[in-house]
């Protein structure tokens, strides 16, 4: 890759020589224009302002000098070649211009991206409540920073208190949701005594925010979610699910176990279907598990012949050094996996409780 950087960036270089070994050695009815005018072109692009201007000054020049050498500077066709050459290091230039102007641009919108991730999307310290912690967000857009898939995790008196969910549509609105269920989550995490109450301080959140949107969305958004309660001295894990895909847990020797709800609720803001009332289910979780929540963005993740990736025959039996490595490993193998063309945007996070296996 640095080979083919460098050779491209000495193209320009290459072009000017090769026009003036053209019109050198060749008739002069024969014209190496072509070759001085994509010199300064070629350089707009990947050169500085100054590196253009550099570029097609020594176009000209050169094209002036073998003119000199031929003696025919001021024929017609050495004229018409030189201005040539002239208007288009000049047109060069003002490509340059734009160019550069528009990568300042895609800065900056890359920097607010950026900065409204850290926002929305805050990473969670590496450890809280006495918990390893680890969280990652891979974009299925090229560029883009942030989508409908959430995360956060909340320490409160009665436990270290998670939530993962996928926001349904796309755009800010889906950001927006996000917003809303992630300042919710903080708040009732803190106060509510149950995840039960968590959940319906999340419902009713979701509900007033529905109001507020047009079209589409603001009848049939919805959003699937986890939430966990880690308390910090039993040995167990609650979680209450949303129409979200399961939970694993990952033991110390390699034991891998799904965290399927026995009785699935709707998803939140769909509660005009039906009422079913929530209901927290209560696993074991070790010293030295790590539990895994997740988006379908990696349940989902699909190769050329659509096959999935398939989380819980590709983690059963190995093992990890911690939730961070985990996630690195889990969003490199997706990648391969999907040939680097996710379809959806992923949200991962993991939880270790710390003590041997």
């Amino acid at each position: 890759m640095s080979c083919t950087r460098t050779l491209v960036r000495a193209l320009p270089a290459v072009l000017i020589a090769a026009g003036a070994a053209y019109d050198r050695f060749t008739p002069a009815a024969y014209t190496a224009v072509p070759f001085f005018t994509a010199a300064p072109l070629v350089a707009a692009p990947l050169y500085s302002r100054r590196g253009t201007l550099l570029t097609g000054a020594a176009a000209v020049v050169v094209v002036l000098g073998v003119h000199l050498l031929m003696g025919i500077v001021l024929d017609v066709e050495s004229v018409t070649e030189l201005v040539t050459v002239v208007t288009v290091s000049f047109l060069a230039v003002v490509i340059n211009i734009l160019v550069r102007r528009g990568d300042e641009r895609l800065a900056s919108a890359r920097e607010i991206a950026e900065a409204a991730q850290r926002a929305v999307l805050p990473e969670p310290a590496e450890r809280i409540g006495g918990f390893e912690i680890a969280a990652r967000y891979e974009a299925a857009q090229e560029d883009a920073f942030i989508g409908g898939d959430l995360y956060a995790v909340q320490d409160s008196p009665h436990g270290v208190r998670l939530v993962v969910g996928d926001v349904r549509g796309k755009g800010m609105g889906a950001v927006s949701a996000v917003a809303v269920v992630i300042g919710a989550f903080r708040e009732a995490a803190e106060q509510e005594a149950t995840l039960e109450a968590v959940a319906q301080r999340l419902e009713r959140a979701l509900d007033r925010e529905g109001t507020r949107r047009d079209g589409l969305d603001a009848h049939e958004g919805f959003t699937t979610a986890v939430l966990a309660e880690l308390p910090h001295g039993d040995g167990v894990v609650r979680l209450l699910n949303r129409g979200h895909p399961a939970p694993l847990v990952l033991h110390a020797d390699g034991t891998l176990v799904p965290l399927s709800a026995h009785r699935p609720a709707l998803p939140l803001g769909m509660s005009d279907l039906g009422r079913r009332p929530d209901r927290t289910e209560e696993h074991p979780l070790p010293g030295g598990a790590t539990l895994l929540l997740f988006t379908d963005g990696l349940s989902e993740a699909r190769d050329a012949r659509g096959v999935f990736y398939g989380p819980e025959a590709r983690l059963a039996g190995r093992t990890f050094r911690g939730p961070g490595q985990l996630l690195r490993t889990l969003a490199e193998e997706v990648r391969r996996h999907t040939g680097g063309a996710l379809a959806d945007d992923m949200a991962l996070l993991a939880v270790r409780r710390p003590g041997p296996g």
